[in-house]
């Protein structure tokens, strides 16, 4: 059983330079997380053929949408027999519970449901464009509990806000964060960071990393790096 915390986030412009990648890693250290551009491009067959080399996948697509085309998706994505996916949590209660029930009725195995919060990316003033007035960790707090109601295995959350989340929606609800880097990595276009040690000591379950591996010189030391950090 696969018990690494780390997801490796293949944000490839083609499945050659994702396969080159992962080539250089094993799947017992490690998750992978395929996401829109990757998927687009490659479509399912990259999907399948991850899994097939015995990795868990995360396909990171943030479904968001009406609950019946919602519901389809997630059931099409669980047929490609993958561990996680995801789903917008700002389109509402009734959406993640279609969702929730469409996995529910999939034949398989069920991927586990992550509602996305708050992108990592955004600060107060982003949100206050799209017209909420609200500090970033407040509506974090406010889809989480949604997400939660609704029947999602968690959210995804930036690792400033795992350990609140962690105190006020218990210990059985998994926390996802991106947004993670190792100390002295650059930030690149994340606003909410902090490095794995201090996630997971904070309350994350898993971790999503991307460039600090996948550009490293060596990527399999780097992540034999975080996972031994980890431990």
């Amino acid at each position: 059983m696969n018990m690494t915390r780390v997801i490796v986030a293949l944000d490839f412009s083609n499945g050659q330079q994702a396969l080159e990648l992962v080539g250089k890693l094993q799947p017992g250290s490690c998750r992978l997380k395929i996401g829109k551009e990757l998927f687009t491009r490659e479509g399912p067959a990259l999907v399948r053929f991850l899994g097939g080399q015995g990795y868990d996948v995360f396909l990171d697509l943030k479904y968001h949408d009406i609950p019946n085309t919602v519901a389809h998706a997630c059931a099409a994505a669980a047929a490609l027999d993958v561990w996680m996916i995801n789903v917008h949590t700002s389109g509402g209660g009734r959406m993640m519970r279609a969702a929730r029930e469409a996995l529910d009725g999939a034949e398989g195995r069920r991927p586990l449901l992550i509602g996305v919060t708050v992108l990592t990316s955004m600060n107060r003033d982003d949100l206050a464009e799209v017209g909420l007035d609200t500090d970033p960790e407040e509506q974090v707090l406010r889809l989480a509990r949604l997400a939660q109601a609704s029947g999602l295995d968690g959210v995804v959350c930036s690792p400033r806000e795992a350990s609140r989340l962690r105190a006020e929606l218990g210990s059985d609800f998994l926390l996802v964060t991106p947004g993670v880097r190792p100390r002295g990595a650059s930030k690149d276009d994340q606003s909410r960071v902090a490095t794995p040690v201090d996630a997971v000591r904070d309350g994350a379950d898993y971790l999503v990393i991307g460039r600090p591996i996948t550009q490293a010189p060596d990527p399999a030391a780097a992540l034999e790096q975080i996972n031994r950090d980890l431990s």
